[in-house]
């Protein structure tokens, strides 16, 4: 008997038809993989079966019985889960009064502190029950949400991207934990972009495109190239870097150390960092150990760093607001989408406006709308955005559509120096592709680019030189070309060896050129 079974699943939305007769068979124990590219139907789709969503036509049999899922509290006493990609948890809330929110309430906080405790360690997913939500990072949010949906030992669990912020040594422990409730029989419906993910993992994979399944294979007898194919339904788009010519420093980084602004924050410890015209710079690390911190202090967030510590082009900046370190050139795409780089009820061209002053006239302050509406419209051509045009809301997108958006939005302001953190956390391989591809042609053409990333291979295929957070601190640059993944794993532990006297006159040489 089938565990859960669509048939001719229909969901229209007004501007686009969401899912198109979709048809779905999952089998206990089977770790199923739902793959397409932003924009195919997939979240749609899995808020059917978790109850957000209702569909215009179609049936849903759940253990050989027809059901019709009104609502979450019904799936989940059906006994399916869901985490997001797209958090729902309560910033002012502790991670485990936000886990005891989702539950049936039959354990109390207290039990349910204790209960995070032991799944979290039971299954490698770091989380502190008493820390705010308003403290974590992305990553560390995502490991509250996986924990939250354990804790209700469910018998169909559906993750959405639930690797995009994990460091791959918390991939493998995820993976772990996925095959033995595979093997306990609890069945998985897995949405990921990362192919060798998929292939790795799963049993079997429905393939969607444009909002219809147009193929079913067993991914562990395909290569990521024919995955890429059925579902963009073209060739795999390549990247073709070229060596890079580093000119002149943009972003220098000298002595900052910053107290931890809350009792779950980190402390920024004695930084120091360059990054130079047409490089790009990345940032490795586990997620929490200081990557907000520094982001903030060089975006212009935190404006505590003391004077000297942080300059832009020779110019000190590091107590400057972000507006004036815009006017400088640095632009800044932050890794939380919805509610930083965008506000979900504002239109595209309406959140044009929280970066880019082009439509603000200087001599009164108004507002050029027409002109906010063509720069919109400019950046969803231009960065082959899919949405429903210059005055759809930002929360109408997908999610790797709003990132082209947002990430389009600052490349295309021509920055001096972009900071960009998780450029591709929950995007597909064509769009990952094209964004990865436009920070190559950014830097080719002189800008110096810091990014901050979470996936490794993103970091070894566009980075020039890398560095390691940990706890605080800042390891030495290294070349992409002398770096392995061993090594960068160790040293996200905190395990890189003291700089050698050599290294030390080098950075210092570095320092004065």
């Amino acid at each position: 008997m089938l565990r859960l079974e669509l048939t001719g699943i229909t969901k229209q939305y007004p501007a686009v038809r969401a899912n198109d007769g979709v048809s779905l068979a999952v089998a206990p124990g089977q770790i199923h993989a739902v793959l397409g590219e932003n924009g195919a139907g997939k979240s749609t789709l899995m808020k059917i079966i978790y109850g957000a969503t209702h569909p215009d036509a179609g049936q849903i049999h759940w253990n050989g019985q027809p059901v019709q899922i009104a609502s979450p509290a019904q799936a989940r006493q059906l006994g399916i889960s869901m985490v997001y990609q797209h958090f729902s948890l309560f910033d002012t809330l502790t991670a485990a009064e936000n886990v005891w929110l989702g539950l049936d309430k039959s354990m109390s906080l207290a039990e349910v502190t204790e209960r995070i405790r032991e799944v979290s360690a039971g299954y490698g997913l770091e989380v502190d029950p008493l820390r705010p939500v308003h403290t974590l990072s992305v990553g560390e949010r995502q490991r509250v949400e996986i924990v939250r949906a354990l804790l209700t030992k469910p018998q169909l669990l559906i993750l959405d991207e639930p690797t995009s912020v994990l460091t791959p040594q918390a991939v493998e422990k995820l993976f772990v934990t996925l095959r033995k409730l595979s093997d306990e029989g609890c069945s998985i419906l897995y949405i990921s972009h990362k192919l060798d993910e998929i292939r790795s993992l799963c049993h079997h994979c429905t393939v969607l495109r444009g909002g219809k399944v147009t193929g079913e294979v067993d991914p562990t007898l395909e290569t990521n190239a024919s995955l890429s194919r059925l579902m963009i339904g073209a060739e795999p788009p390549t990247l073709t870097p070229r060596e890079a010519h580093a000119g002149e420093v943009v972003l220098r980084v000298q002595g900052l150390n910053l107290p931890q602004l809350d009792p779950f924050g980190v402390t920024l410890k004695s930084l120091a960092l360059e990054v130079r015209a047409g490089e790009i710079v990345g940032i490795a690390g586990v997620s929490g150990n200081g990557q907000q911190e520094l982001m903030a202090a060089l975006s212009g967030e935190d404006p505590r760093a003391s004077r000297g510590s942080v300059t832009l082009s020779g110019a000190d900046i590091a107590t400057a607001s972000p507006r004036k370190r815009r006017h400088l050139g640095l632009h800044f795409v932050p890794e939380e989408r919805l509610g930083r780089g965008a506000v979900p009820t504002l239109s595209l061209a309406q959140n044009t406006l929280l970066t880019r002053t082009e439509a603000v006239s200087k001599a009164t302050g108004w507002l050029k709308l027409g002109q906010a509406h063509a720069l919109a419209a400019e950046l969803i051509r231009r960065f082959n955005v899919k949405a429903g045009g210059p005055e759809a809301a930002a929360r109408s997108l997908s999610g790797g559509n709003l990132q082209k958006f947002i990430v389009g939005r600052e490349i295309d302001a021509n920055p001096k120096l972009l900071l960009i953190a998780q450029p591709t956390w929950g995007v597909d391989v064509g769009a990952a592709a094209q964004i990865r591809g436009e920070l190559l042609k950014l830097r080719n053409a002189g800008c110096a680019v810091l990014v901050v990333s979470e996936e490794l291979d993103e970091l070894f295929e566009i980075s020039d030189r890398l560095v390691v957070i940990a706890q605080g601190r800042l390891s030495p640059s290294v070349p992409v070309a002398e770096a392995t993944r061993e090594m960068i794993g160790e040293w996200m532990s905190g395990l890189w060896p003291q700089a050698s006297a050599h290294s030390v006159a080098a950075e210092v040489g570095h320092a004065q050129a």
